[in-house]
């Protein structure tokens, strides 16, 4: 049993368990603290001041969150002092912070504003100083220096969860900066593109590129055919910036505003997720037969696949060649759409929307487009497509359902679980196994596979064959699973890895907050769209079987390897930067 210490706060008496933060103390019993910096876990540092108590007979205030409850001690949470203390230490991140809020991409969804509000600050009495340093807008994520207030939020999520390290902090005084080392660019450092960071900063000092601007231009060009793909991420998370709870499935809903906003043709992303599974699940097929390279790794998470470049470039031959779903769905619309519709493929304009700020940056890749256009024009992430909808005034809540245009949009259950961690490596098993066996699955629900723990290894036979597989989210887990590969404490065949916590219903594009409680909830509806789909493999889905015969031809042939497949390409994570560095 726990040892208990004895506190008074605010001049009741509590008790606690020894070692607990007098933050998490005075959670437990209704006093809410105000942080800003503080993130349970990952960013316990104590830097922003905010939440700052009396402790009696301490000469100074105290942190409470990184400061533990002892025997006897007396703390005081809403004393004169502490008031002042609080409203002072605001003030100051303030007079670093552009507080241009109306114009502000996280104006009504911003921290420094509701911890403002809630200590009534009404004024900032410090001078305000500017910010020395330009926006970096070169890739996908966009920071803004001006409106950065030094949490470091960011930059412990990027080192401790995701494994990365692109952000740090630098110089000193009034000219601290948080960005990537050496004054470079995000987009010159190791970043990823995963949005991660961007999910934990308190004001909009971090967001995604904003390309509604390109979409709209789109819409209103006569000569452009524009269509649209969704994730299947989507259905589960866009209501929330509607005010629906966390988890409304809303994937109808989506389907009418996407028409009333303009767009030609609405089509699935849950389609080439279908699509995806075949082509994979016949490449693991052929690996384990053949004696091909092991253990083959999941390949649809650019996030992954960059961090994968980068810092495991050893691995690049256990990478499915597969495209992700996006870019199979790309290559799809201005190949088989086109030629079908007669629509010319330079004419069609086609926009992805995802829960993923890495999709942007993996449209642009040029090894990555197979249809001599550019595959996926533009890409938004769930909150750029919130905004275009309430833009045009759509009251997006009471919308009637609609469905998605034929033949891209139909899907089955195996489809839409990509959304989850562990979705993935459950589809491919599905249709796997029937490959294999040519028997039907019974039990399609691979349960050891879901869940929001970090690493989850199983085993499944396969007439007779055991496969090890393993699923692994936040790339933080992922490095350790791949050392665990390499120094050969583990052994499996194949690896599922979503670069975000919880995979695609965890992305940086999706809506903010974002914690566990809203991850397992969008998971719950992404599952229950699953079971209570007539289809639940891949390979069952009609449309994909017409698109084989009537285009494709054999599964992993000729013509689906050349639109389907793709390479990858070994990178030094500061290969860039060093180049830079020697021509200053």
């Amino acid at each position: 049993m726990s040892e208990l210490v004895n506190v008074k706060i605010d001049g009741k008496p509590y008790q606690f368990e020894k070692g607990t933060t007098i933050l998490k103390a005075c959670k437990s019993i209704g006093i809410e603290i105000p942080t800003l910096c503080y993130l349970e876990g990952i960013a316990e540092e104590g830097v922003c001041g905010v939440c700052v108590v009396e402790v009696k007979g301490s000469r100074t205030l105290q942190r409470s969150c990184i400061t533990e409850v002892l025997e006897g001690m007396e703390i005081y949470t809403n004393s004169p002092l502490v008031r002042t203390a609080r409203k002072i230490n605001l003030e100051l991140a303030l007079a670093h912070h552009d507080v241009s809020c109306p114009t502000c991409v996280r104006n009504d969804n911003c921290e420094l504003q509701t911890v403002s509000n809630k200590l009534g600050v009404k004024e900032v009495t410090f001078p305000q100083i500017e910010s020395f340093y330009e926006k970096d807008l070169g890739g996908p994520v966009v920071r803004d220096p001006s409106k950065c207030i030094f949490c470091r939020r960011c930059v412990s999520v990027c080192e401790n969860i995701q494994n990365v390290n692109a952000l740090t902090v630098a110089k000193r005084g009034i000219k601290t900066y948080i960005g990537a080392p050496f004054d470079l660019k995000l987009v010159d450092s190791p970043c990823v593109n995963c949005g991660q960071c961007i999910m934990n900063c308190p004001t909009g000092a971090l967001s995604e590129r904003d390309d509604t601007e390109k979409v709209w231009e789109a819409l209103s060009d006569p000569d452009k055919y524009v269509v649209v793909s969704t994730a299947p991420a989507i259905r589960a998370s866009l209501g929330e910036l509607f005010d629906l709870p966390p988890g409304t499935f809303v994937r109808g809903k989506v389907a009418t505003a996407l028409r009333l906003l303009g767009f030609k043709q609405i089509f699935d992303t849950n389609f080439t997720a279908d699509l995806t599974i075949v082509e994979e699940a016949h490449e693991l097929i052929e690996r384990v037969k053949n004696n091909g390279v092991l253990p083959m790794t999941t390949s649809c998470c650019p996030g992954w696949i960059k961090y994968l470049e980068e810092y495991y470039p050893e691995f690049i031959p256990n990478v499915s060649t597969c495209k992700s779903p996006q870019q199979m769905m790309g290559a799809i619309i201005k190949s088989y759409f086109s030629e079908k519709t007669g629509i010319p493929k330079e004419k069609i304009f086609h926009v992805s929307i995802m829960p993923c700020t890495a999709k942007k940056y993996e449209a642009e890749r040029l090894e990555i487009n197979a249809s001599q256009v550019k595959d996926v024009d533009v890409v938004l992430t769930t909150r750029e497509i919130a905004r275009m909808i309430k833009e045009a005034g759509i009251d997006f809540v009471n919308l009637e359902d609609s469905d998605y245009d034929l033949p891209l949009g139909e899907y089955t259950g195996a489809a839409t679980i990509f959304g989850a961690t562990g979705g993935v490596m459950e589809a491919a098993l599905r249709t796997a196994y029937e490959m294999v066996t040519g028997e039907t699955l019974e039990s399609v629900d691979f349960i050891p596979l879901r869940g929001l723990e970090g690493i989850k290894v199983s085993d499944v036979d396969i007439d007779g064959v055991k496969i090890r597989v393993a699923v692994a989210h936040t790339l933080g887990n992922a490095s350790k699973l791949l050392e665990k590969v390499k120094s050969g404490e583990e052994k499996v065949h194949f690896i599922e890895v979503m670069a975000c916590p919880g995979g695609c219903i965890g992305g940086g594009g999706q809506p903010i907050p974002t914690t566990d409680e809203i991850r397992l909830k969008r998971i719950q509806a992404l599952y229950k769209d699953d079971s209570e789909r007539q289809l639940r493999k891949s390979h069952e889905n009609p449309y994909i079987k017409k698109l084989y015969a009537e285009y494709l031809g054999e599964i992993g042939g000729e013509k689906a390897h050349h639109l389907l497949h793709t390479h990858y390409i070994p990178r030094s994570p500061w290969e860039r930067a060093e180049k830079i560095e020697l021509n200053k």
